[in-house]
């Protein structure tokens, strides 16, 4: 018993003593903050840098475990978790179930419950990126926290809206395909109202798919800005009356004209050269400013209130005029006459007028307003005059005309500077096989339409012209060219032109004539639709992108 109390009195003397104190108060916390730190997985700062152990283990399991494994969670689970910012936590947890060690460049897949998404998770050094594998996607980035306790930075990646303006090319990229394809096969569309066939047409089966392409599709828009007189108005008894009916016709259509901007093709400046010239510009002083004036300082307006002329550099723009003047007014502003589409009478390529972009307009003097009464004329039997002109002395062709052929020196070609008195112009017309059709001043004449009205083939004697609807229209098959030099042989030239091949040009004078009709409301295939349908053509060659998407 003595001994037993010995040993318990020594060992509480053991504990009792200074040095045993002060080693157990520092001993137990230490013990118990390795234990909770140990549970917690070690000192890291970093939730997405795993501990070494745990490093190692996954390095050994990495061979056995694919990197591309497909785990699958929600769709909706997963968008929601990145939206409230545990991105990072669950990015630990499949890096270290892929066997994927994350400080190195590595890609773990998952894919969504329902099979409909497949994202793909990308991690370098501090940045992640959730890559959604499904077409028409949306990448998701992280920044997570680095080394250096960087604040976590989030950015999302919209996914890229299809606008309006790539709806309209997405068409206009079918059209084109659907006129390649009936260019190059003898495929016919059926046409209530016009089949176009023929050596008339450079390729009937193209033209006609066009024009269907053209009536399903094709939307204007018409600039409101401006007043009348000099917006929105033209001539329409005149020789200039192109100018004025297809503003009219335009304004009142409701088959092609949009009130929708995005939903348009093209847009439509309507002011007239014609009208400008009589209200805006100086009689006799050959000063062109306020034209030009007028003309850019529209284009200002609608170029700061819309961002349609902006975008394109004007190419899906258009202007009409059918004044000699149309070209120099197109040229107050660079990108009107160099990008814009150009509709122009006076279609001269010595003056810059360029086929592919721009187009001619025929001249056609309505006298009254319509074409009831100069439309037609009798039976080639019937017509006795082999070539015939009357008109003045305007530009460097007709004196050469008259000085070699005019005054009656000759009984088959009656060419005049005036008319005898009591002689019709329109009877004229019907009796001749031949309707000579020189230049003026400027390229175009009225004399050509009028030639195809009445029947009459037409001799075109001009430079640098280019006849309208010369895209569709294969002119050497219902007409003359006669170079300026070949005046003095004219009436060898037409006398040569066999009876066979001259009834087959008179016939299809005939058959293109639909195109060169005015009508109100315009008729389909008419001088309204055709020259839409050249508007139409070249905006299939534009392709117009938005600046602010590049």
């Amino acid at each position: 018993m003595k001994l037993e109390e010995n040993k318990n009195k020594m060992g509480y003397l053991y504990l009792s003593s200074p040095l045993v104190k002060v080693i157990i108060c520092f001993t137990i916390p230490l013990i118990l903050l390795f234990g909770f730190v140990s549970f917690n997985g070690g000192l890291n700062p970093n939730p997405l840098i795993l501990p070494s152990s745990l490093s190692s283990k996954t390095a050994e399991t990495s061979s056995s475990v694919n990197s591309k494994e497909i785990h699958r969670v929600s769709t909706e689970e997963l968008r929601l978790k990145i939206e409230e910012g545990i991105i990072a936590e669950k990015a630990s947890v499949v890096t270290e179930e892929s066997g994927l060690s994350t400080p190195s460049d590595h890609v773990a897949t998952i894919q969504a419950a329902n099979n409909s998404s497949v994202f793909a998770l990308a991690t370098n050094g501090s940045s992640m990126t959730l890559k959604d594998m499904t077409p028409n996607s949306t990448d998701i980035i992280v920044t997570t926290l680095n080394e250096t306790h960087t604040p976590p930075m989030r950015k999302v990646e919209l996914e890229k809206v299809v606008t309006d303006l790539d709806k309209l090319e997405i068409g206009l990229q079918k059209a084109r395909a659907g006129i390649k394809e009936a260019k190059f096969t003898n495929r016919t569309y059926d046409d209530p109202d016009f089949k176009p066939v023929g050596p008339m047409y450079w390729n009937s089966n193209a033209f006609h798919r066009s024009y269907l392409e053209m009536e399903k599709r094709f939307k204007v828009f018409v600039y409101e800005e401006g007043e009348t007189p000099l917006f929105h108005n033209g001539p329409c008894k005149s020789i200039y009356s192109t100018e004025g009916n297809f503003i009219h016709l335009m304004e009142i259509n409701n088959q092609f004209r949009t009130k929708n901007r995005e939903k348009a093709h093209v847009f439509f400046l309507p002011f007239s050269v014609t009208m400008m010239v009589h209200y805006v510009y100086p009689r006799d002083s050959h000063d062109f400013g306020p034209i030009k004036h007028t003309v850019r300082d529209y284009i200002n307006v609608v170029s700061s209130k819309y961002p349609y002329w902006n975008r394109s550099l004007g190419a899906d723009h258009f202007m009409l005029s059918c004044h000699d003047w149309g070209p120099e007014a197109s040229n107050s502003v660079p990108y009107l006459s160099k990008n814009s589409i150009r509709v122009l009478c006076n279609a001269n390529t010595s003056e810059g007028f360029k086929p592919r972009k721009d187009i001619s307009l025929p001249e056609i003097n309505l006298r009254t307003g319509d074409i009831q009464g100069f439309v037609g004329g009798p039976s080639p039997s019937r017509r006795s005059i082999l070539g015939f002109f009357a008109g003045g002395l305007h530009g460097p062709i007709r004196p050469i005309l008259l000085e070699y052929w005019g005054n009656n020196n000759d009984e088959d070609l009656k060419i005049y500077n005036y008319l005898p008195k009591g002689v019709s112009y329109y009877d004229m017309l019907k009796n001749s096989k031949f309707c000579i059709c020189p230049s003026g001043y400027e390229v175009a004449s009225p004399r050509i339409v009028e030639a195809i009205y009445t029947g009459c083939v037409p001799v075109l004697i001009s430079d640098h012209y280019v006849p309208p609807f010369s895209d569709v229209l294969n002119w050497k098959s219902f007409s003359i060219e006669v170079s300026v030099k070949d005046i003095p042989n004219l009436k060898m030239i037409l006398s040569s032109v066999s009876t066979k091949k001259y009834l087959k040009m008179y016939r299809r004078v005939l058959q293109v004539r639909r195109h060169f009709e005015v009508h109100s409301p315009p008729k389909r295939y008419d001088f309204f639709h055709m020259i839409l349908h050249s508007v139409w053509l070249r905006r299939l060659n534009v392709h117009v992108h938005d600046h602010q998407e590049l």
